[in-house]
């Protein structure tokens, strides 16, 4: 089978390296990719959101099925045009990418069907929602209604910083037209929990929990970025928590985007609150989350392209999908400056870091000298799996601190909140 993966980011790096597992897969190529995705790809520079430059290189080059990865080109409608071709995908269509894309309509879907989650305002004026928040509940969220890369969510704890997240949103357009429109939430307090699940529209298979660390400093400081690390499973997801969220979250989720007319088909990402109240719903993304990838698809024993493609035909009920009973833990290398600005072209010394680790690349490329260097805010995620977490966050350390380029940061505390929660279980 060939396969084509739209994407070039860690995430991508992961489902790629997982994809290969399978003996049937003879190609599989990544638009765009990146340096390291070009030692398991074909990569062609077109880029994720140049949706007509897809489907054009798709007619000349027929592929037999896709997995369509990142936000924006779902959102876009990547996988209807690829649909109108007659290809296979993965990944919601452009009405089902909005449960992402739109976290008003998010919101107001969880509102009408009863899913738990925090309340809610939504202002489409500036001068509304300053007046809000000068009143408003604190702590305060303000998320900016779209696409932001990660970074459109500040969680405000004055009212100036309620009013200066609004202006950033709302007049000062620091997320373009994503902002134009923006949600002031309750603050949620609990510890969070990343849950990714497969699903046809009909059934739901959980992934194995994850616990993401957002914030780019240790002790979780600084401001939110991408990710800066992730490690799984993640020990506030017990079983209970798990059954709770099947009755209460994840079905009543997939319903109400059917009944919406909107069934929704892929992996559903949920970003949950464990709250003294059970659990509730922060935040969906439409995809597989980075980097909760590249913790959890290491951990999968079934194969990932029959899962994808019984996700695409409807068959998910009658296909296994199990995770082993180990842990995993991914440490994020990023460039000094992230998640603000950074330099790029910085050479990167792997060390023996290949030969410890996997290492996903996330923003890498090529020098016209053959060198590989940084070519984004976060460049590199060093994960590792072991029978336990204490041993899996060791070894992945151990293996990042054989990768050095100049200004690299990382956060050295990835997985100890998760270690103090197990070691205050015991």
């Amino acid at each position: 089978m060939k396969l084509l993966v739209v994407g070039g980011g860690g995430r991508e790096h992961a489902i790629i390296k997982k994809l290969k597992q399978n003996p049937d897969v003879t190609e599989i190529v990544a638009l765009p990719g990146n340096a390291g995705i070009a030692q398991d790809a074909k990569c062609v520079n077109i880029k994720a959101t140049d949706i007509e430059g897809i489907t054009q290189y798709v007619k000349r080059n027929p592929v037999d099925f896709a997995v369509v990865a990142p936000d924006d080109p779902l959102a876009l409608g990547c996988v209807d045009r690829l649909h109108e071709m007659d290809v296979k995908c993965f990944g919601p269509d452009a009405r089902a990418a909005r449960i992402e894309a739109s976290k008003v309509f998010a919101k107001n879907l969880m509102k009408k069907y009863g899913i738990p989650t925090a309340a809610y305002e939504v202002f489409k004026d500036a001068e509304a929602a300053l007046a809000y928040v000068k009143l408003c509940a604190l702590p305060v969220v303000i998320k900016a209604d779209g696409l932001a890369l990660g970074k459109g969510v500040t969680i405000c704890m004055t009212r100036e910083e309620a009013a200066a997240a609004v202006k950033a949103c709302m007049l000062d357009g620091a997320f373009g037209a994503s902002g134009s429109r923006i949600v002031a939430e309750e603050y949620l307090e609990g510890p969070e929990v990343s849950v990714l699940a497969f699903t046809d529209g009909k059934v739901v298979k959980p992934m194995v929990s994850s616990m993401d660390h957002k914030r780019v400093g240790d002790g979780d400081t600084g401001p939110n970025t991408g990710g800066m690390g992730t490690i799984a499973p993640n020990p506030c997801y017990t079983p209970e928590v798990a059954g709770r969220c099947m009755k209460e979250i994840f079905l009543p989720t997939i319903a109400a985007m059917n009944a919406e007319g909107c069934p929704f088909k892929g992996c559903l990402y949920f970003g949950l609150m464990v709250t003294k109240d059970g659990p509730k719903v922060i935040e969906y993304n439409c995809r597989f989350g980075d980097p909760e990838t590249q913790v959890v698809l290491p951990l999968l024993k079934s194969d990932l392209l029959t899962i994808m493609r019984a996700c695409e035909d409807g068959t998910l009920a009658d296909t296994p999908v199990e995770f082993s009973d180990g842990a995993a833990c991914c440490v994020m290398l990023a460039s000094g400056g992230y998640p603000g600005k950074y330099e790029k072209g910085k050479v990167i010394d792997l060390g023996d870091a290949p030969e410890m680790a996997e290492l996903y690349h996330s923003g890498t490329a090529l020098s016209d000298d053959g060198e590989l260097v940084t070519a984004g805010g976060r460049v590199l995620g060093v994960c590792c799996t072991a029978g336990d977490l204490e041993t899996a966050i060791d070894r992945a350390y151990r293996a990042a601190d054989q990768v050095k380029w100049d200004g690299m940061i990382c956060r050295r505390d990835i997985g100890a909140r998760a270690l103090g929660i197990l070691k205050g279980a015991k």
